[in-house]
């Protein structure tokens, strides 16, 4: 597999930097909402889970919108803090075109599988969303091709590999429902958005040299330069018949 190479005048420039800077306040910025809203959740009495998604419930559509946002304690958002940070911030700082479209069609995506798929009760946190955005970076890493996509690409199955055990209906508490719907909408709009947010790559000048260099075989530089020449005049009849 041959890997592409981002210029590095494009990755460590200044703008980069600051790519990367707004990126992460970010995700931060939206992890601090999310640690509010459960504050405000337990301090008031709130009840804010009711507001979960229910699969099958037609009122229970609500959570297309607000299941993400809902948590059901300090444990469960602690444990999804960190991934989220990591994930989101890759998503916006790698793909911050893609991500103004991909970001909301996890979101919505994810709920709707587990609405259709899921037990009758309700279903809430941002874990679908973290399997979303980790599965669109690490797929986005493979089949980009490039040096930096794939290193990020390797980095969060490193990190969070094994969660893919979290699609496979193994715990009776855990929503793993929501986990599989990310992760098929994260592979789904890695794919539809594969040729969006390339970076510059690095090109040599050999890549645009045409000429035969001197170690080439006699025999197959004679059927080179023959091919060549053949090709320059099929390329010049085409254009005096146009």
């Amino acid at each position: 597999m041959s890997l592409q190479h981002p210029d590095p005048r494009y990755t460590l420039s200044n703008r980069s930097k600051a790519n990367f800077s707004l990126a992460l306040k970010l995700s931060l910025g939206f992890l601090g909402f999310l640690w509010l809203i459960l504050a405000a959740d337990e301090m008031l009495g709130l009840r804010l889970g009711q507001f979960g998604l229910r699969p099958g419930s037609v009122t229970g559509l609500i959570g297309l919108v607000t299941a993400p946002l809902l948590h059901g304690g300090a444990g469960h958002l602690f444990s999804n803090s960190v991934p989220l940070v990591i994930s989101l911030t890759a998503m916006l700082f790698l793909y911050p075109n893609s991500a103004l479209r991909a970001i909301p069609m996890i979101w919505v995506g994810s709920g709707i599988i587990a609405w259709v798929i899921g037990r009758p009760s309700f279903h809430y946190g941002a874990s679908g969303l973290v399997y979303g955005l980790l599965a669109y970076v690490f797929v986005s890493g493979l089949i980009r091709k490039d040096m930096r996509s794939m290193a990020v690409a390797l980095m969060v199955w490193f990190l969070y590999g094994t969660m893919v055990w979290g699609v496979l209906p193994i715990r009776p508490q855990m929503s793993w429902e929501l986990h599989l719907g990310g992760a098929i909408m994260g592979v789904l709009t890695a794919i539809l958005f594969r040729n969006w947010d390339r970076p510059p790559m690095v090109r040599y000048d050999w890549e645009d040299d045409d000429s035969v260099p001197d170690w080439f075989p006699e025999e197959d530089k004679a059927r080179r330069l023959e091919s060549d020449s053949r090709s320059k005049s099929d390329t010049l009849r085409g254009t005096l018949r146009d």
